[in-house]
């Protein structure tokens, strides 16, 4: 008689705390929509049932209460929490685990992960085309790796990666290079942006309030505005041609909703932006 096949379940790691983004990195949205939404579709489609990894404190989120959930036990362990918590909740299951910062990954890359995994070994993952190592979080992990696993954090670690290669995971080469980037800082979103068409990202509105000079120069004190603008400085910058701001984006601080930002973070619908030039007199 020949051993069941154990079902292939899906996991979203979107528990992060995205404290280089500045903002919740599951919302950003690079194809028209949340990438929690896109990443989980797509999770979705290869795997029998998908969840989304969250914490504790996270799974009343507008966004994440949509979806199955798996939670976190140990908010201390990063992404090793939340394959651990899948792994007590379906240890029949071999897990499809998955970042939610990839937008350039695609079901072609997901399928093939599927087709050549080693289902007698413990995980099988792609191999990354900056350093050669694993990706932990593209990487499928079969019901043998729940004891093992469970052992390496009984001991104190952490890091999946280590975890792979110390259990000589099956590597497989990705499809597409660029499949398994992610997107951890404001500057990686930047980047990522100018590299997706410009029509994947949609239009915003905004809430945009002027002081001093800057409310002399526009003729107001804030106003609505429909932009294509992805960032502060692109804001600015689009501003700065309409009303003929002199000063120059370096003598001023940002603000988003009411928090110092940085000038390249990603802005989303309904944000509230404050340019504050310097305070005249001393």
């Amino acid at each position: 008689m020949m051993d069941s096949v154990p079902p292939l379940f899906g996991l979203l790691l979107a528990g992060g705390r995205s404290t280089r983004m500045r903002r919740d990195k599951a919302a950003l949205q690079y194809h028209g929509r949340a990438q929690l939404e896109a990443a989980y579709d797509l999770l979705a489609k290869v795997t029998v049932q998908a969840y989304v990894s969250v914490r504790a404190d996270q799974a009343a989120d507008p966004l994440r209460r949509r979806y199955p959930q798996i939670v976190d036990r140990d908010d201390h362990m990063g992404p090793l929490a939340g394959i651990l918590a899948a792994q007590q909740r379906h240890p029949e299951a071999a897990w499809l685990v998955l970042a939610c910062d990839l937008p350039f990954l695609d079901e072609a890359t997901l399928q093939h992960l599927d087709k050549h995994r080693d289902r007698a070994g413990l995980a099988t993952a792609y191999r990354s085309s900056h350093d050669g190592l694993p990706e932990p979080l593209c990487a499928v992990y079969e019901p043998a790796s729940a004891l093992p696993l469970a052992r390496y954090a009984a001991a104190g670690r952490n890091c999946p990666r280590k975890f792979l290669l110390e259990q000589s995971a099956k590597l497989l080469e990705p499809l597409h290079a660029a499949a398994l980037d992610n997107v951890n800082s404001s500057t990686d979103y930047w980047q990522t942006m100018q590299t997706l068409s410009a029509t994947a990202a949609a239009s915003l509105t905004l809430r945009v309030q002027y002081f001093a000079l800057l409310r002399e120069q526009a003729g107001r004190r804030d106003e609505s505005l429909v932009t294509a603008a992805r960032t502060p400085a692109e804001l600015y910058t689009e501003l700065q041609a309409k009303y003929g701001f002199s000063l120059p984006l370096e003598m001023l601080r940002v603000a988003v909703n009411a928090e110092f930002g940085d000038w390249h973070q990603p802005l989303q619908d309904g944000d509230a932006v404050v340019f504050i030039p310097p305070v005249a007199g001393g």
